[in-house]
């Protein structure tokens, strides 16, 4: 068999990199040749993580087929949100904790999905099941996507088995948990020197919800005012994004970490299904979504459920 290549999902966020990493580093101990790699370029939060934990970025591929004829998915199972050869190659493997949807294969493989807060929170329990023990800066890696995931535990999505594996990996890696995971947060808030492209696309997914093609960014920030100031100049792009990728809907999640709530940005219909979804009018493109900061579980389950009827 050829080495085994392990990724997260498209646009990825510090989960879906560092699940990667800290899965192929277990799989390698087990005895499985496999490297981690990507489906894009590391956000500014995720930079920051890699860079205190000295760890290089995992080198970014379009398709999987061309060099190796199996994989491993982790933070994601959607086929839409993999590699765009995805069902030419096998998959060995997937550890996950959003829905699963879209997902088939022709063999059987390993999947481990949990309705925790994080990937990496499922991939510690796997390491200690297979008495593996997890180095300083790995560690630090899986820390960091628990402190992303959840906002520093401010998210609806965290569990108590998140918090408890945070603070395990922080007392492992060294760092203070709670000034470590503000100060990685806060490196990924920087949005004036993105372009509205960036902005959209750092953090995002596509769904399909009933007859409905939908693209979800989100990006964190300590001010709404930050995207919002160039709204315009984003809006455009949203709009070019749906008319080249054939979307229906595009919706931007800004999310005010300190304020634990967020504004979307919306383009595209039909309108009155994501006022229904949030209980809020759309005015401008512009919906308030007060107490929202998690995509997965309050703003994926409520627009799908409209959009399904």
């Amino acid at each position: 068999m050829s080495k085994v290549l392990i990724f997260g999902h498209r646009s990825p966020d510090t989960d879906a990199i560092t699940s990667a990493i800290s899965f192929a580093y277990l799989q390698n101990k087990l005895g499985v040749e496999a490297e981690a790699v990507a489906l894009g370029n590391p956000g500014a939060e995720t930079q920051y993580a890699l860079d205190h934990f000295n760890t290089k970025a995992p080198r970014v591929i379009t398709n999987a087929a061309s060099e190796t004829d199996s994989v491993m998915l982790v933070d994601h199972n959607e086929f839409q949100q993999s590699v765009e050869d995805i069902e030419k190659v096998s998959v060995l493997a997937v550890v996950d904790h959003h829905r699963i949807a879209n997902f088939h294969t022709t063999d059987p493989l390993y999947y481990r999905a949990e309705p925790v807060g994080c990937t990496n929170t499922i991939i510690l329990k796997m390491f200690k099941e297979n008495n593996v023990e997890i180095p300083a800066d790995i560690a630090g890696l899986m820390l960091s996507a628990i402190v992303s995931d959840s906002l520093l535990f401010k998210s609806p999505t965290c569990t108590d088995e998140d918090k408890q594996a945070a603070e395990e990996l922080a007392k492992i890696a060294n760092v203070d948990l709670n000034e470590y995971g503000l100060a990685m947060l806060k490196a990924g808030t920087d949005t004036d020197s993105k372009s509205a492209l960036e902005l959209l696309d750092a953090d995002a997914k596509s769904f399909p919800m009933g007859e409905t093609k939908v693209r979800i960014g989100q990006v964190n920030v300590v001010d709404t005012q930050d995207v919002l100031k160039r709204q315009e100049e984003v809006l455009k792009v949203m709009n070019e994004q749906k008319e080249l990728e054939g979307f229906d809907l595009v919706l931007l999640v800004v999310t005010d970490i300190l304020e634990s709530s967020s504004v979307g940005l919306v383009v595209g219909n039909p309108i009155n299904a994501v006022e229904e979804a949030f209980g809020q009018i759309v005015e401008q493109h512009v919906i308030q979504l007060p107490g929202v900061v998690s995509r997965k579980k309050q703003v994926v389950p409520q627009l799908t459920k409209v959009l399904e009827k």
